[in-house]
């Protein structure tokens, strides 16, 4: 929890939408354009205290809570999606379980300058051919003396270029299943370690994607987070989290597509166009719902994770049909490369994928609600 000195849920989104339209939204059609985000924006954002957003000031960080974390977020997607999203990930789901996993040796040596914005950090678990099939990972691990040595290739990480840590997962035996998987803190420079290719996206461009390999990459003892055989249950923990976080951001996405709907609309003046709106009014506010009782929910310390996935799924296909639609008004005018309504569809198609795709969440949604008799503590009211 921040402490009493720290600014409240309400004080983080007013910092966090002046940032964003004072700063950010005018760097926003430079960021697509160059596939980039420069150091300076990056430096500016932990200027702000947001690299530190979540984590205790004993560590670095300027305290805040879920909510506010949802909050800051949707306010930065507004603006640019790509930055919402690297901060997201950089908070979510690696400092997020360095935090919760990590020994006071680690959280000294990676968290803090995480916090401070010294450090930018990356999660890898995804694979070429293993995506939501988490469970089976290739990467190999394998004790050697002092440490261990990690063969294999991650792919689709944010931040991987330029992350000066990168949480990753390596199981040792595949056979073992869930078991045999680890998880590991692996310093950009590690022995080993190189970014094979920077992916070129159709969406949140800014937000570098990278593919990852390590050959024979050599780690020390204490690059292990957690338990060796529980680095899927720390994955899942960190995802179910991130989760939030990625459904503030398709939040922010669909509220930015909102508006241009309503501009475009305004310019039009046609009668039809009147439904759209208000069906997107009502796709933008039941998906906003969501996401705060899935914040706040995890800051009373309750089950979650079928509140994360419900407001994940919701807000991307709110942000999805949001910013199609929009497409749909501005008309072939929206069709000009670089005109905010064929950005924001963009940005929004990649929402549905990444953290989980839809049919995970719903896979997630329909067991949680199906097979476990307390489900309905989540879907209590607060």
């Amino acid at each position: 929890m921040p402490s009493a000195d720290l600014p409240d849920p309400s004080e983080w989104r007013r910092r966090a939408r002046a940032f964003a339209r004072q700063r950010l939204a005018p760097e926003s059609a430079e960021i697509d354009r160059t596939d980039r985000v420069s150091p300076q924006l990056m430096a500016a954002l932990a200027a702000e205290g947001f690299t530190g957003l979540g984590i205790p000031p004993e560590w670095g960080g300027r305290g805040g809570n879920t909510t506010a974390f949802a909050g800051v977020l949707e306010e930065l997607a507004w603006a640019n999606a790509a930055v919402a999203t690297d901060l997201s990930v950089h908070l979510s789901v690696c400092s997020a379980p360095i935090l919760r996993w990590g020994t006071d040796g680690q959280r000294a040596r990676f968290l803090r300058p995480l916090a401070q914005g010294e450090f930018l950090g990356a999660f890898a678990l995804t694979e070429p051919g293993v995506g939501s099939d988490a469970a089976h990972l290739t990467t190999r691990y394998d004790r050697v003396a002092g440490g261990f040595r990690l063969q294999g290739s991650k792919m689709f990480i944010t931040n991987g270029a330029t992350a000066d840590v990168v949480l990753a997962f390596a199981t040792r035996d595949p056979a073992h299943g869930a078991k045999g998987i680890s998880a590991f803190l692996v310093p950009n420079g590690a022995p080993g370690y190189a970014v094979a290719q920077r992916l070129d996206k159709m969406g949140i461009r800014g937000s570098e994607t990278t593919e990852l390999v390590f050959d024979m990459m050599h780690l020390p003892e204490d690059a292990l987070l957690g338990q060796e055989g529980t680095g899927l249950s720390i994955a899942l923990g960190a995802l179910a989290g991130g989760r939030v976080g990625i459904a503030a951001c398709a939040l922010g996405v669909a509220r930015a597509a909102f508006e241009e709907m309503c501009r475009s609309a305004r310019l039009r003046a046609h009668d039809e166009d009147r439904a759209c709106v208000a069906r997107a009014y009502v796709e933008l506010e039941s998906a906003r719902a969501l996401v705060d009782t899935a914040a706040r929910l995890k800051d009373a310390d309750r089950p979650f994770e079928l509140a994360a996935s419900a407001a994940k799924l919701a807000a991307s296909r709110a942000a999805v049909s949001i910013a199609s639609v929009g497409l749909d008004i501005a008309g072939l005018e929206g069709t000009r490369v670089g005109h905010p309504a064929e950005r924001l569809l963009r940005d929004a198609r990649v929402f549905p994928i990444v953290e989980g795709t839809t049919e995970i969440q719903e896979r997630i949604l329909g067991r949680i609600l199906i097979e476990h008799e307390d489900a309905s503590a989540e879907r209590t009211p607060l």
